[in-house]
């Protein structure tokens, strides 16, 4: 093998930090304390789920509606439950209600009190809701909500509950705020309690949390800032920048932290931070890369929800990796040998780890899986398969409400509002219908039965709803009603029509989530609607535009991610198959924790336990979202492992030896690094935001099944099968493979040979 005999760049870059260890801390540290009161404003600001897709079909028809019939985006449901059970369905009953209310109605911010008209199930009589349209934008509504809340007077004989998109985007930012302080109640200590056991002493086990928190406040801070200027962005940003910079920030630490600890045996401080650089600072730069791609392929999809989880995750990560690749080596430099103070046992109960050979477990299990790598593989992939299978039984739909548990008001709230009415009225299909004329001018009559006679006679139409269902008689007849003054005003009261503007109600046969019911919403957007311009929204439709927006560029999320991610391992490992077996392992251990969400989520199976409120259906945005995090996570511990058999074979030429020295080398660490993933990660099931709960479950199983069963069992088992061809690449296509600095001397090469077996 070639000789190198010049230092590389990282450890020179090493050897430059050790130097400048003081200066660089302190800049972190001023850093930090300018943005961390930012970070702690960030959640406060963020007003929007981040669902709604930008000039959709949806929206543009909830803007008709709004300009021309002045219904109010921001709205509120009361629910009114009655604690006696006494039937407030009665005239008498609702004129109390209405009249309890009044003082809500007097408020300039109210534009209008009404009973909700919708039809109703049986048996809930008990139960009544009442709309309330406010004169307010959305944002300015959830600003305003705790004073609107506050501002709703009791009713006597019951008990009130305030729901409708408002409310649960209120609770939605109240959630944020305190899911962030509950997970990090139970995350960080457990992975402090992880850490500890890994490196034996405080002074080692803190310092990887330092790294995953300044990581955080560090990139919340600059987040802040990029909210101010755009309101589109999402309130579950701050959620899943703390989730995934706790998570690799503690991660990149860990494998700093560790190989620093190995280099430093030989008692040179520098040295061994200059090749902690140019070796763990390597591995972390890829793996960095690696979790950076699929972060990007989120922005492909044009929905606010999407490029917020994007610009969080990748701002994040890149701080992450310039806090393993600056602070912490500064860190280190600063503390040297000190690095092993304070141990967590006395010097009589500690391991001997420093001056003792390596236990040799993982090194024994690699050697025993390669001497069966058919059955070990076939089992493996057989118990895999065996986790993935629900996926084939997914039932995805976007939800509203059903993102918080029960405990929240406007959960609950809305949850009786299911009970008590038809809900295929309360999530109708909305049309706005501008007319040709005034809307009781025969024209627009006209033009308006022909559309809704059409409607009606459509597959999947229960219902067909509008202003001329005042009348069942001629054309004649409903102008000659719609002549009545009383009538007129009757019906624009109720925002039916107004002006050469109405809103047409179609009732689907089926759910909202139900194949059927999309295909309606696609069919009325095809109409032919001569003398009319419609505009289909409505919740049915605004959820298939959301499906619709995911639809339209999966396959280049999708392309993208392997692509990419295949030519970054090309070049990190120089090999054409290891980067294609290492995606395919990763989608493995990635249908395996989708499989589990769909159990829980989906099928309820453990959700009690785990305090899931569970619909039948999982949230559409959840297999792009895991996909694209779990898929760069796991990459990590694949660049760990792979980085460390690529050292040995290119100082041995032995494919197998290197692979049990890889896994001796990385297995306590990936191991390590997973459990801590888990707990960081896994806090967040905990919480009380459905989406967050099922990326945190599906992260959690993934990472774990990943650093386990595919990294202990099939990694080896494959290495085996493949053999030299795991490093087999075209030479015109890459350099020819060097020999790679060592911790003996940073500047030359190992022997080559292989140590005696």
């Amino acid at each position: 093998m070639r000789q190198d005999s010049h230092p590389t760049p990282l450890y020179r870059w090493g050897q430059q930090i050790y130097r400048c260890r003081k200066a660089i801390v302190l800049a972190w540290l001023a850093l930090f304390c300018v943005l961390l009161p930012f970070a702690l404003k960030l959640p406060s600001i963020l007003e929007h789920n981040g669902f709604t897709p930008k000039d959709s079909p949806s929206q543009v028809g909830l803007e008709k509606l709004e300009e021309g019939l002045g219904l109010s985006a921001a709205s509120l449901d009361i629910v009114v439950v009655s604690r006696t059970k006494e039937n407030l369905t009665a005239g008498t009953a609702q004129k109390r209600i209405l009249e309890e209310l009044a003082p809500l109605r007097s408020l300039p911010y109210v534009r209008d009190i009404y009973m909700n008209t919708s039809s109703r199930q049986t048996g809930e009589d008990h139960i009544v809701a009442v709309k309330v349209l406010l004169n307010l934008d959305a944002s300015e509504a959830l600003r305003r909500f705790g004073e609107i809340r506050s501002n709703v007077p009791d009713i006597v004989g019951a008990n009130a509950y305030i729901t409708g998109n408002t409310a649960v985007f209120a609770d939605m930012n109240e959630a944020v705020k305190s899911d962030i302080i509950r997970a990090e109640i139970i995350g960080i200590p457990a992975a402090l309690l992880i850490l500890l056991v890994v490196f034996g002493t405080w002074t080692a086990a803190v310092l990887p949390l330092i790294a995953g928190l300044v990581s955080v406040a560090t990139t919340m801070g600059a987040l802040y800032f990029l909210a101010l200027a755009d309101g589109s962005i999402s309130n579950f940003l701050p959620n899943a920048v703390t989730m995934l910079g706790l998570a690799v920030g503690i991660d990149y630490a860990l494998l700093i932290v560790s190989r620093f600890k190995e280099e430093l045996r030989n008692g040179d401080v520098e040295k061994a931070l200059a090749i902690t650089c140019a070796t763990a600072g390597k591995a972390v730069m890829f793996s960095g890369g690696a979790v950076l791609i699929g972060f990007a392929a989120m922005s492909f999809i044009d929905l606010p929800i999407f490029r917020s989880f994007s610009i969080g995750g990748i701002t994040v990560v890149v701080v992450s990796v310039l806090a393993g690749n600056t602070l912490l080596p500064a860190l280190l430099g600063i503390l040297g040998v000190r690095i092993h103070a304070l141990p967590l046992l006395p010097k009589r109960y500690r391991s001997r780890r420093e001056v003792v050979r390596p236990s040799g477990f993982w090194r024994n299990v690699s050697r025993f899986v390669m001497a069966h790598p058919v059955i070990i593989s076939v089992a493996v992939i057989a118990l895999l398969l065996a986790a993935i299978y629900p996926v084939r039984n997914m039932n995805i739909a976007i939800p509203a409400a059903e993102v918080l548990p029960p405990k929240y008001e406007s959960r609950y709230g809305n949850d009786l509002m299911t009970r008590a009415y038809d809900v295929r009225e309360l999530n109708s299909i909305v049309v706005a219908a501008e007319l040709p004329a005034a809307y009781d001018d025969p024209q627009s009559i006209r033009a308006l039965k022909a559309y809704t006679d059409e409607v009606r006679m459509m597959p999947g139409v229960k219902q067909v709803g509008s202003y001329l269902s005042i009348g069942r008689g001629s054309e004649e007849e409903v102008a000659k009603y719609l002549s009545r003054a009383d009538i007129r005003e009757q019906l624009e009261q109720y925002r039916l029509v107004r002006d050469k503007m109405a809103v047409v109600a179609v009732v689907p046969e089926y759910g909202e989530a139900h194949a059927l019911t999309a295909q309606l919403v696609r069919d009325l957007r095809m109409m032919d609607t001569p003398g009319l311009e419609t505009h289909v929204t409505g919740s049915p439709a605004y959820k298939l535009d959301i499906m619709d927006k995911m639809q339209e560029h999966i396959v280049l999320v999708l392309g993208f991610v392997f692509a990419v991610t295949y030519v970054i391992l090309l070049i990190a490992f120089r090999s054409v198959l290891l980067p294609l077996k290492a995606s395919l392992m990763n989608m493995l251990s990635l249908g395996a924790g989708l499989g589990v969400v769909v159990w829980v989520f989906q099928e309820g199976i453990g959700a009690d336990w785990l305090g899931v409120s569970y619909t039948g259906t999982i949230f559409a945005l959840l297999p792009i979202l895991i996909f694209c995090v779990v898929f760069g996570i796991s990459m990590d511990y694949e660049v760990m492992m792979i980085s460390r058999i690529m050292e040995n074979y290119e100082r041995t030429g032995d494919n197998e030896y290197s692979t049990a020295e890889g896994l001796e080398s990385t297995g306590g660490l990936i191991t390590s690094a997973a459990l801590i993933l888990a707990v960081v990660v896994g806090a967040f099931i905990f919480t009380d935001n459905e989406v967050m709960k099922a990326i945190g479950l599906g992260l959690t199983v993934a990472v774990l099944l990943d650093a386990t069963i595919i990294r202990v069992l099939l990694v080896p088992a494959f290495m085996k099968l493949l053999g030299k061809a795991n490093w087999w690449s075209p030479r015109w296509l890459l350099p020819r493979r060097m020999a790679v600095t060592t911790a003996e001397d940073p500047l030359e090469p190992g022997p080559e040979q292989k140590p005696a077996q």
